[in-house]
């Protein structure tokens, strides 16, 4: 097992971190270390995930509570430094409501909650996420009720021109806007997507795709 550790935050309501922890660890052979919300000490982490499910507040807006959590207020210098964060579903939501990403995560276009697996478009190489899949699609599942990404003209333009959409959805299945499925910082180092790349790491129970982004959070 490697010496590099990856931080899992869990917020209260989190159901995916164990998910995640078994991506790294038993697929991948990445330590992880599980972070209370509550705690701001990054020491020994050498990068983060804010993984799916939910966090608490999330009944006033996904994310818009667990925005104000210590190890979120951590995190900023965490992420100046270099280190790689990655934001999965409700994961994404902080990251939006944090000010790390641009824009934000709404309804789905017929306020229903989608769980399937998804085709999507790699965009952007920035950061070396996605350097697996030059030219490639991929295929991740999804699991949001409030998964629309949204944002003005003006910040998609500041996406476009800066190189920041990671992924877009082949069949835009939550109507968000110009198929948006994951955004970078303009660094490259933090990424937030809706699909859940740790449900895609083991071949004898579905696909692969996710092992490959997950893996370069150790790059």
């Amino acid at each position: 097992m490697t010496s590099y550790t990856v931080g899992i935050v869990v917020f209260p309501g989190s159901n995916c971190d164990r998910d995640v922890s078994w991506a790294l660890e038993g697929c991948l052979d990445i330590k992880t270390k599980f972070i209370w919300h509550e705690s701001s000490d990054l020491s020994g982490i050498d990068s983060v995930v804010l993984p799916g499910g939910f966090s608490y507040g999330d009944y006033l807006r996904c994310g818009a509570v667990a925005r104000f959590s210590s190890l979120i207020n951590a995190l900023h210098d965490f992420v100046r430094t270099g280190r790689k964060v990655i934001g999965i579903c409700n994961g994404f939501q902080i990251l939006t409501e944090a000010g790390f990403l641009p824009g934000a995560l709404t309804n789905n276009k017929n306020l229903n909650f989608i769980c399937k697996d998804v085709e999507l478009k790699v965009h952007s190489q920035k950061g070396g996420w996605f350097k697996s899949f030059i030219d490639k699609n991929i295929t991740l599942p999804i699991a949001h009720g409030e998964g629309r990404y949204y944002c003005d003209d003006y910040t998609y333009k500041e996406l476009l021109d800066n190189d920041l959409i990671a992924l877009k959805y082949i069949d835009n299945p939550n109507g968000s806007t110009h198929e948006i499925a994951g955004i970078l910082n303009k660094e490259g180092n933090v990424l937030g997507l809706m699909p859940h790349p740790e449900r895609a790491c083991d071949k004898n129970i579905g696909g692969i795709d996710g092992e490959y982004i997950l893996k370069n959070l150790i790059k």
